[in-house]
């Protein structure tokens, strides 16, 4: 993994604003995409301005290396994998500059999010129409270098059709602008063009090139005749000279001549965007409603799809049975599958979402009613749910999570993104994709089947083991079957995901060999030196070459400490296909990354994670294959929130993968003296529990605390938690011999009433109604008044409290990943527990992340022969508000015990809870108070994450992450409004972060009785 050394990076840097990366895990981290390939690049450079990337190309035209644009590094055909410089733009070109609502236009930096680009336009009336499944960390200039469609393509088609005028870099530096000419300005600058002579620009000699070849009567028959369909709308096979041709002056009646069109899906091969000019349209219709086709096969769906055209929708797309499968063992997908209605046979459907979006849902109901009668009447499909609002996006959700969720096959073997663009004449799709499935059924295979069904094109995946010599032979011979098949409809072999490395190696077939010489002559005049992204489009190496599995790769078996269903620890990252779910920023909402929704690094994602992980594991020459730097600077600002469990279509626990490697780490280099100290959090703490005076002088004075801060490596800005008076544990054992003293049931206070009846006459809770309250560390010693008031609370509406014996919960020692250590606890709590805890007695906790430690990571963790106790106590191991929940459903707990006063409530979820549990039990429980409103501040991590907002190394990122959205909104409320937080880290860092004080629901509902 060597630098070329003849490569004078020192002198770059210097001369670069922005960044330049030589190290081997930049370099690692950008060897892949979304796609099958992976090389290593010489270097990753961040440039800051236009003049650094002229900086770069100078550079890489003096030193005969290349440069690879990037933005989300999504591409599935390998556009942004190769040796040269990667570019990546994403960073600092993010810019929307100019915007003109009258002319509807607007103008943006290659580094602009689409989805965030609509968000700006909205509050104008404006929209920009393309939408890949991608949107929410899809950047224009991947789109238009790709020439992204997307879902709604059979309206606004491709981003083509919306890119007005761009502005580039040439090859030799110089800066150049392509927009739309009329015919007659055309064959004016050729002429002038052409008597220049030497003195000719690049940009002349471009112009020129092009005209010759298009003014050419043989070249345009050969590019009439052997280019796809033009009743192909998603057509991106190869420089799109039949775009240009279709132009004035070589077609008369046509648009006027555009470069900008012909740039767009070219891949960054041509020369190097800075800005880009787009069409916007008028926002969507009001309402969105999409009517929910089960079918029983995909011929079945496909000809309903023929149907749902005469209704002129704004989408039509195919989610295949094997994709609802995925989605079923995904938990936040699971949630979005709620319309799914098996088949008489108990199985999953074909579903085709049609988009009936219209400005009143009379007309959507009227259409839907008309398009259903039609489809019942020709015996297509069985069920046909329309839903709209909020229901409708939860659809569009799990169908963007298709990429994702085809990654979370479990084993080696993976939907294989191979001919997976293919786009034909949509009334031939149904006959092309019978031939296709006749291909894969002749070698024993099978595929998924899904997408923009009513835009001629499904993405097809074949299911491979890449790791195989046989996987690597059905990868070249399913492309070459199905290139052929293309070829006979007249299709496209991209659609819209482009030819990459991955298709370039077919596209002679596709056009014919004259039309690819021309594209051999267009990148070459546009590009003399190869600089810009060689290898892709013309010249490409064999498809089957550079591929992240090598063919015969053998899959260790891993010694772990964490049990991974189904699979090893290297497969689990494995599940990672580069989709980039990880890289949305805190606009789109969610948890997942909070670190890179800081910093905005690719190294920060939860992508560069697993990636970095799953090469070092497989190509590690080491022993201890997790004994490797590279991995730990990578995992470094992982704040363990568990937001990738959840909200990764792939479902890779990064915080479970950091954990695991952590141990391994340490295992080599022993465990640092500070992770010790806060993995043993429990045991310090009730030594200081002794003389919590003593403790709570130091930490709150702060020229004493910044030093005490100082020698354990924490923040010296960083306030610490008080030690409570005592100890919760003491207070519940004095609290119940008092009251055992004085003839009141130990643990608890009489229900109010004699009845057992509340005054409408429903039941309390039986005077035997036990909770098992898991009195965890962080409560026990600091939050002990949290505690005081959750028992009394459950006192109030009458249920016995205990708390059995148990240990602390090992959630601090499972964030610094001493794993050893947390086993024995987990262990102890389950030999403690398990006869004790069940459905009538539920465990019940506080603090999030240590009662849903049970849940999460207690039943992976624990020897095999604890295993079914410890997944039997996870069944019955409740949040605070997760009980109060089930209690509500079962009429044990109503208003009429708590206040009428009327209140505002602002609560932020805990992570663990978004990940393994729900924030819907928590904004129940807090609206007991029948006037109390609750809502839930967007906000995904606080950024303490347990010990990592202490330490110094990460004080900075972590008060980053708050001030994306949860300081700002609670700055903003007022000083009546309730904040409220389950989570002990969580409360302390919106106390540092807003010096507000935000209360656990225990708090607020017990202060809220009658």
């Amino acid at each position: 993994m060597s630098i070329p050394a003849f490569l004078p990076f020192d002198d770059l840097k210097v001369r670069l604003e922005g960044d330049l990366f030589t190290d081997t895990t930049y370099r690692t981290l950008y060897a892949t995409d979304a796609s099958a390939y992976r090389e290593m690049p010489t270097a990753v450079a961040i440039p800051k301005t236009i003049e650094d990337l002229k900086t770069l190309i100078v550079f890489a035209k003096e030193h005969k290396t290349s440069l690879i644009p990037r933005t989300g590094g999504t591409s599935l055909a390998g556009q942004v994998v190769g040796s040269g410089i990667v570019v990546d733009v994403s960073k600092h070109f993010t810019k929307i500059l100019e915007i003109n609502p009258e002319e509807r236009w607007v103008r943006v930096q290659p580094g602009v999010i689409r989805d965030e680009l609509n968000q700006f336009l909205k509050p104008y009336g404006l929209y920009f129409g393309p939408e890949t499944s991608t949107a929410n960390r899809a950047m224009i200039g991947g789109m238009v270098g790709n020439n992204s469609c997307g879902s709604n393509s059979v309206v606004y088609r491709a981003t083509r059709e919306h890119t007005l005028s761009v502005k580039a870099l040439l090859a030799d530096g110089s800066e150049a602008e392509f927009g739309p000419i009329n015919g007659w300005d055309f064959t004016k600058q050729v002429g002038e063009a052409s008597r220049k002579n030497g003195s000719a620009t690049l940009a002349d000699t471009i112009l020129l090139k092009t005209n010759s070849i298009l003014s050419d009567p043989a070249n345009q028959e050969e590019i009439r005749r052997n280019f796809p369909k033009k009743s192909i709308e998603r057509r991106n096979t190869g420089y799109a000279l039949d775009a240009l041709l279709d132009m004035q002056p070589f077609t008369s009646e046509g648009e006027p001549f555009n470069m900008a069109k012909f740039i767009a899906g070219s891949e960054g091969t041509l020369c190097f965007l800075t800005e880009i000019k787009l069409n916007i349209v008028p926002l969507p219709p009001k309402e969105n409603g999409l009517v929910c086709v089960h079918c029983h096969s995909i011929d079945e769906s496909l000809r309903a799809t023929l149907v749902a055209l005469k209704y002129k929708p704004y989408a039509v797309e195919l989610i295949d049975d094997i994709i609802l499968e995925r989605a079923d063992t995904n938990p936040e997908q699971r949630k979005n599958s709620f319309f799914v209605q098996k088949t008489p046979t108990d199985h999953f459907p074909i579903i085709l979402v049609v988009d009936l979006s219209r400005d009143t849902r009379a007309e959507i109901e009227q259409l839907a009613a008309e398009m259903i009668a039609e489809m019942q009447a020709a015996g297509m499909g069985y069920h046909y749910p329309l839903l709209f609002g909020d229901d409708s996006k939860k659809i569009w959700t799990l169908r963007k999570a298709g990429l994702g969720l085809l990654g979370n096959l479990p084993g080696d073997e993976k939907a294989v993104a191979v001919i997976e663009d293919t786009a034909v004449d949509v009334n031939d799709l149904p006959d092309y994709i019978r031939d296709f499935n006749e291909i894969l059924t002749k070698h024993n295979m099978h595929s998924v089947h899904y997408a923009h069904a009513g835009s001629g094109e499904l993405h097809l995946r074949p299911i491979i083991n890449l790791k195989t010599e046989e996987g690597h032979r059905q990868y070249r011979m399913i492309a070459e079957e199905i290139a052929t098949l293309v070829k006979k409809y007249d299709g496209s072999l991209s659609g819209e995901h482009g030819d990459g490395r991955l298709r370039g190696e077919f596209i002679p077939q596709m056009v014919g060999p004259h039309n690819y010489e021309l594209m051999r002559q267009i990148k070459h005049t546009w590009d003399p030196n190869g600089i810009f992204n060689p290898g892709k489009i013309v010249e490409t190496p064999p498809m089957d070459t550079f591929l992240r599995y090598e063919a015969g790769q053998q899959t260790p078996n891993f010694k772990t400490y964490f049990r991974y269903k189904d699979q090893n620890v290297l497969q689990h990252a494995e599940q990672c296909n580069g989709s980039g779910d990880c890289r949305k920023t805190e606009a789109s909402g969610g948890t997942m990354c909070p670190s890179y929704m800081a910093t905005r690094d690719e190294k920060d994602t939860t992508r560069a994670r697993a990636n970095i992980l799953r090469e070092m594991l497989t190509r590690s020459p080491k022993e201890n294959r997790f004994d490797h730097e590279e991995i730990k600077a990578t995992y470094d600002l992982c704040l363990s929130c568990k937001g990738c469990k959840n909200e990764c279509p792939s479902n890779v626990d990064v915080a479970k993968l950091k954990a695991e490697f952590l141990q391994h780490y340490y295992d080599s280099n022993g465990i640092p003296i500070r992770s010790r100290l806060i993995a043993n959090f429990a045991r310090l703490s009730s030594i200081a529990a002794l003389v919590p005076w003593a403790w709570n002088g130091v930490l709150g004075t702060p020229a004493l605390r910044r030093i005490a801060n100082r020698l354990v490596g924490f923040h010296p800005d960083r306030t610490m938690p008080k030690m409570g008076k005592t100890t919760l544990k003491k207070w519940v054992s004095l609290r119940s011999e008092k009251l055992g003293a004085s003839g009141r049931r130990s643990g608890s206070e009489e229900p109010s009433g004699s009845t057992g009846l509340r005054p409408d006459g429903s039941s309390l809770p039986a005077p035997n109604s036990s909770l098992l309250l898991f009195c965890d560390e962080f409560t026990n010693f600091n939050d002990v008044e949290v505690g005081q008031k959750a028992v009394q609370l459950f006192e109030k509406l009458g249920y016995k409290v205990v708390i059995p014996e148990h240990g602390e919960s090992g959630r601090a020692a499972l964030s610094k990943g001493m794993l050893n250590y947390a086993k024995t606890l987990a262990e102890k709590n389950v030999r403690l527990l398990k006869d004790i805890v069940s459905a009538e007695t539920p465990l019940v906790g506080l603090e999030p992340s240590a009662i849903l430690t049970f849940r999460d990571e207690y039943p992976d963790l624990v020897d095999e022969s604890l295993m079914a106790d410890a997944k039997r106590i996870a069944e019955h191991a409740l949040t605070f508000e997760e009980f109060l929940a089930r209690e509500m459903d079962a009429g044990r707990i109503k208003s009429d015990q708590f206040t009428t006063e009327t209140r505002l409530i602002k609560l932020h979820g805990h992570c663990q809870q978004k990940a393994v549990s729900s924030l819907v039990p928590g904004k129940k429980a807090l609206s007991l108070p029948k006037n109390y409103t609750v809502q839930l501040i967007p906000s995904g991590c606080c950024g303490m994450a347990g010990s990592f907002g202490y330490e110094a190394e990460h004080y900075e990122v972590s008060m980053k992450v708050g001030e994306l959205v949860l300081f700002p909104t609670v700055r903003q409320q007022p000083d009546g409004v309730i904040i409220a937080a389950p989570g002990t880290s969580c409360r302390h860092q919106i106390k540092d972060g807003t010096n507000r004080i935000a209360q656990h629901p225990a708090e607020i509902l017990f202060d809220a009785l009658l």
